[in-house]
């Protein structure tokens, strides 16, 4: 059997029981109907014969052995570690938690927001600052933001001062960033002293990229007198050593996880870190994970003050930030834990031991060491560092020409003996007597740290199996359920491909590994850019974005940078539809660009007469609008080209969001209906799983006269040609590549083309069983939607009280996830089934809506009254059902097995209906006390949590 057809819910049979429904007798039919014909791609898409599953990863394993890895001490931010394989397998490789979903409906997502929280608590401890996020995309954006965060917080000043001892890729992210939103940019040696007014703040680099380490204190108050702020890049392993950012009084710390426990993948994915001091906490950008209670009172996780984020606050808010790299942070979290204080300490102490030992041995043999003082970098001064550099590649080991005479060593956890004594010999020198401790003693850490006993007794292998399988079971993923979330597109993601991720020949390659080792990488990338390009009609396609949102950026810097280039640097207008996701805007508004938004027609189209009101208010203006297509209202609209047009006529350009990729693969191509640039969600469409908030990767496609404002090399030269830089490396998250590659080499064309038709297949086959229940909001030709349809209830809600929140709810005890809330309407929910499901689940969703809607019509018959409802106090626990009292009208069996397939396979959530309003009010976003749990449940009659559905959005 071919790999579609495993990857398709649907058999045959199923298919024709499904168009049998619809009232068409072929799929194509369905498709000629439902999709405008004026934009329908000319033919099938120029890509390779599909592979099996078999093939595609012996071609794999090809690649992976044309890579030749070499030990890495080349450091600049990445670091050799290892990944220990409990959590390995039980966290990276497990489909529990890489296929869950952003944990927006946090009753259902408790584990993921625990192992969140111990991410949070972690970040907190090591920085000694108050409050941090659940993770950044990496350690140059994290830079970046906390440039942003420092102009949106100190009015006055214009300039920001990055420490010319940060990381190149560092600076020249965070400096274009800056730039971007007219910051002046100094680059300067912090560690010499501060010059100059006007300031919104500094990042200053601890250590620094050649190791050394430079006391932050006379710069944090020489910044505070200016009326700045301080964000430290911190090494997190080194603050096991060395004191915190937040004891020497910065206001912000940032850096990588990256070293705790998470594979080099060629430069990503790697979850970053932003802690900040209480009093910036809602100008923080990224998921906050905090606690709050549920309806009988026991501790809950929720995400945390979300009215900072871009699906609710779009052009205002924090950051355009919406998938971040959880995963990845949850992989930290538990080395944390699995290693506890003591261990992180030793693992730190050995790297720094490492270090010290082959200081001194060179220093014996009469080499230079640059730096008296360092954690785990040696700078060695040398007459031809890229002949040192190349001679040690060919005994298999990568180190880092700094300049043309240093060379930096950098050694991490899994450094040996050997390894030592080969590094040596590559400077003439050999192993000695071991060396004394190169920490400065003025910055030893004098505070403790990892004091809650999740990190205190969880360091057996035994334990950390079943603390990591605890967690996993209090939460739904795709491994339980469907995840209907519209604009989501949480389709299966291929084993074929997530397994080579972890394969030592690609997960343990360097960034910056030079391209001579790397051949099998670059082959790889060079296919899956090509296949892009094919599948989109753009012209070029760059994966450098490590994120949708980032993808966003990147695109539209690319039309400012355009319409700069072209002297026209008055166009900074945006349009946006009214319909967009939040990103759109909060990605404008970092690009330095003004948002106008354009009215929605009533079918839920673009309001045409609006558009050219606004064309011609802002005549000259206009530098891009924003459209999602299909549309985020679910249909396929027919004026697109019309719009595109209209935007090209005015003089700008058209960016077409790629989140709705999964309706148009292999049907049409946006680069041929009128786009410019598209960013695309290869966690979405192209099957990396969403690992319940990251990875994502967002490339961008562009046409021809794009090309030169693609994202340029993050070690270039700060004021070198090329686009602006967005991630840490040239392929951003590398790392997850191979899923997406698999997916297409094993897909072909003609298999892309069935996978988006099925996704249209399954989602209007919903809609028409559930039109009767729940109205569909909007149609296109035909009666039909796209590959996702908009639930509409609202009048239901006026006649019952119901909201779609409580509908959301009362879905997790039919043991399903809830479809999108309140996007892109309120008081509505947006269905996309995908493709990957079959008749069965199609159908096990209708009859839980249908069975919901039931319980809605007693209330609206006068049987019961909305508080004392069954669908208003959902969900139900375990705990809550056995219970001796019971204070409910309805029965224990209407709340927990409302339909009979319950009996043969039910799902309990951990908590009850959480408090979101308490959690806000009573902002906690560490790990809570144990005794925190040792409650009596409060039991009430009527639950009436006030849940504000913007806090439950998309």
């Amino acid at each position: 059997m071919d790999y579609i057809a495993r990857h398709i819910g649907p058999d045959q049979h199923e298919q024709q029981e499904l168009l049998r429904v619809l009232g068409y007798d072929s799929i194509d039919a369905l498709i000629a109907a439902a999709v405008p014909s004026g934009i329908l791609a000319d033919g099938p898409l120029e890509l390779p014969e599909a592979l099996t599953e078999y093939e595609a990863q012996a071609r794999l394993r090809e690649l992976a052995g044309k890579n030749r890895v070499l030990r890495a001490f080349y450091g600049q931010g990445f670091n050799s570690t290892l990944t220990p394989p409990v959590i390995r397998r039980g966290v990276v490789e497990d489909a529990g938690w890489y296929t869950a979903y952003t944990p927006y409906q946090a009753e259902i997502s408790q584990g993921r927001l625990e192992a969140l929280l111990n991410f949070q608590t972690m970040v907190e401890d090591l920085s000694g600052l108050d409050i941090a996020n659940a993770s950044l995309l990496d350690e140059a954006s994290a830079a970046a933001e906390a440039v942003g965060l420092m102009s949106r917080v100190v009015k006055k000043g214009r300039r920001v001062l990055l420490d010319a001892r940060l990381h190149p890729q560092v600076i020249k992210v965070a400096a274009e960033r800056a730039r971007a939103i007219d910051l002046e940019v100094e680059v300067a040696n912090l560690a010499e002293g501060v010059v100059g007014e006007d300031l919104v703040g500094a990042v200053f680099a601890y250590p620094g990229t050649e190791g050394d380490i430079a006391d932050p204190r006379p710069v944090i108050e020489a910044i505070h007198d200016r009326g700045g702020l301080v964000a430290v890049d911190a090494d997190i392993l080194a603050l096991t050593l060395l004191e915190s950012p937040g004891e020497l009084g910065a206001d912000i710390a940032i850096g990588s996880t990256q070293r705790f426990g998470v594979p080099l993948f060629y430069g990503g994915p790697h979850a970053a870190y932003m802690a900040v001091r209480a009093k910036l906490q809602r100008q923080m950008p990224g998921r906050l994970v905090g606690v709050s209670k549920d309806a009988e009172g026991y501790p809950a996780y929720r995400l945390a003050l979300q009215t900072r984020e871009q699906h609710i606050r779009r052009e205002r808010a924090t950051s355009n930030i919406c998938t971040a790299q959880a995963l990845l942070a949850v992989t930290a979290s538990m080395y944390a834990v699995y290693h506890g204080p003591e261990g992180l300490t030793a693992i730190a102490s050995a790297a720094h031991q490492r270090a010290a030992d082959f200081a001194t041995a060179l220093e014996q043999a009469g080499v230079k060491v640059k730096h008296a003082e360092f954690f785990d970098t040696v700078a060695v001064e040398v007459g031809d560092a890229p002949e040192v550099v190349a001679k040690l590649a060919q005994d298999g080991y990568l180190v880092r020409a700094i300049d043309a005479t240093t060379v930096g060593v950098s050694f991490g956890e899994d450094t040996t003996d050997a390894d030592v004594a080969a590094l040596l010999s590559g400077f003439g020198a050999q192993p000695g007597a071991a060396g004394e401790a190169r920490l400065p003693q003025a910055l030893g850490r004098t505070t403790d740290f990892l004091t809650h006993e999740t990190f205190n007794r969880i360091h057996s292998e035994t334990q950390m199996m079943r603390y990591i399988r605890a967690l996993g079971d209090k939460d739904l993923a795709l491994d339980r359920t469907m995840i209907p979330l519209g604009s989501c597109t949480m389709k299966l993601n291929p084993t074929a491909g997530l397994e080579a991720i972890t394969w030592p020949e690609f997960a343990n390659v360097h960034p910056y590994t030079p391209d001579e080792y790397t051949e099998g990488w670059r082959e790889l990338i060079d296919e899956i850019r090509s296949w892009l390009v094919a599948i989109t009609g753009y012209a070029e396609v760059s994966v450098q974005p490590n994120s949708g949102a980032t993808g966003e950026l990147a695109g539209l810097l690319a039309i400012r940078g355009y319409h700069v280039a072209n002297g026209e640097t008055e166009r900074d207008i945006c349009l946006i539809p009214a319909s967009a996701h939040g990103t759109n805007a909060a990605s404008a508004t970092l690009a330095n660009l003004r948002v106008v938004v354009v009215k929605t027609a009533e079918d839920g189209s673009i309001d045409i007469a609006d558009l050219d009101e606004k064309l011609a208010k802002h005549e000259g203006h206009v530098a891009a609008i924003m459209l999602t297509y299909p549309s985020t209202h679910g249909v396929y609209e027919a004026d697109v080209r019309t719009v595109c047009d209209k935007v090209h006529a005015a003089g700008g350009q058209v960016y077409i969001d790629g989140a709705n990729m999964n309706a148009l693969t292999g049907i049409a191509r946006p680069g041929d209906f009128g786009g410019d640039v598209s960013h695309l969600n290869l966690h979405k469409t192209f099957t990396i799983p969403h690992g319940g908030g990251g990875p994502g990767v967002g490339p961008i496609g562009v046409a021809e006269h794009l090309i030169p404002f693609l994202p340029g090399d993050p070690n270039a030269a700060l004021d070198g040609d090329g686009g602006v830089p967005v991630a840490s490396t040239r392929y951003g998250s590398a790392g997850v590549l191979p899923i997406s590659w698999a997916y297409i080499a094993m897909s072909g064309a003609a298999g892309l083309r069935s996978a988006t038709a099925h996704a249209v297949l399954n989602a209007n086959y919903i809609a028409r069983q559930l039109q009767d229940s729940f109205p569909v909001l909007y149609t296109g030709n035909e009666g039909l939607v796209g590959h996702e349809c908009i639930l509409d209830l609202r009048e239901l809600t006026d006649q019952s009280g119901v909201t779609a929140a409580d509908v959301a709810k009362r879905l997790i005890d039919y043991g399903f996830h809830a479809p999108t809330l309140a996007f892109p309407v309120a008081g509505t929910l947006m269905v996309e089934p995908t493709e990957s499901e079959d008749l069965a689940e199609l159908d096990r969703f209708i009859e839980a809506m249908r069975s919901i809607r039931a319980e809605i019509q007693d209330i609206i018959d006068g049987k019961i009254e909305y508080e004392k409802s069954v669908v208003h106090n959902a969900p139900y626990t375990a705990a809550s059902v056995i219970r001796d009292e019971w204070p409910f009208e309805f029965t224990r069996e209407q709340a927990a097995y409302p339909v009979a397939s319950l009996e043969r396979a039910k799902y309990f959530p951990p908590v009850r209906r959480i408090d979101e309003a308490f959690g806000d009010r009573n902002l906690q976003c560490a790990c809570p006390p144990p005794e925190a749990f040792d409650i009596t449940p409060e039991v009430v009659e009527e639950t009436d949590v006030v849940v504000d559905e913007k806090n439950e959005s998309y």
